[in-house]
């Protein structure tokens, strides 16, 4: 009894370590080609800041911008991380960066936060009387994607995602 249970704890403990080994990484692709296909649902929120944003590029001569399920998940991961840990923060850019440029295959990456603004309008003001954040709207971006979170507290998060493909 006692060996057998050994014994299959063994296969158990060997089974984990192989699932999580970079061999196993045909199963990896997998998973980011189902989150590619799967489709995300915009709030009017949502889809009022993205309509601003292309309203805002093309009055300054730039493309309009396509938008891409994809970065609206990495966008609300992002968001949900941010209300979990209360912080307002850019933390874990890298990481989110590196998984969409593998997964998409992007040549450049940008990202806006925002917190707390009531409207669409606003938190595109926030972003715009920020350089660094202009700097992201206006850049040669040709994908986004977007999402608001609400806190249990009532407040907004919001996490703007720009590539380039």
């Amino acid at each position: 009894m006692k060996k057998t249970l050994q014994k299959g704890l063994l296969i158990a403990f060997v089974l984990i370590i192989n699932a999580c080994s970079a061999d196993s990484s045909e199963g990896m692709q997998t998973n980011y080609k189902d989150e590619i296909m799967a489709n995300y649902t915009y709030s009017a929120v949502e889809l009022e800041t993205m309509k601003l944003i292309n309203d805002y590029r093309m009055s300054r001569g730039l493309d309009s911008i396509q938008v891409k399920d994809y970065l609206s998940f990495k966008a609300e991961e992002h968001d949900n991380n941010m209300i979990e840990s209360n912080l307002v923060s850019h933390n874990d850019f890298v990481s989110r960066s590196e998984n969409i440029r593998k997964v998409l295959g992007a040549k450049n990456v940008g990202e806006n936060v925002g917190y707390n603004y009531q409207s669409p309008e606003g938190v595109l003001n926030g972003w715009l009387n920020s350089p660094e954040h202009k700097k992201i709207i206006e850049g040669d971006f040709n994908y986004f994607g977007i999402s608001m979170r609400i806190s249990p507290d009532g407040k907004k998060y919001y996490t703007s995602i720009f590539a380039k493909i």
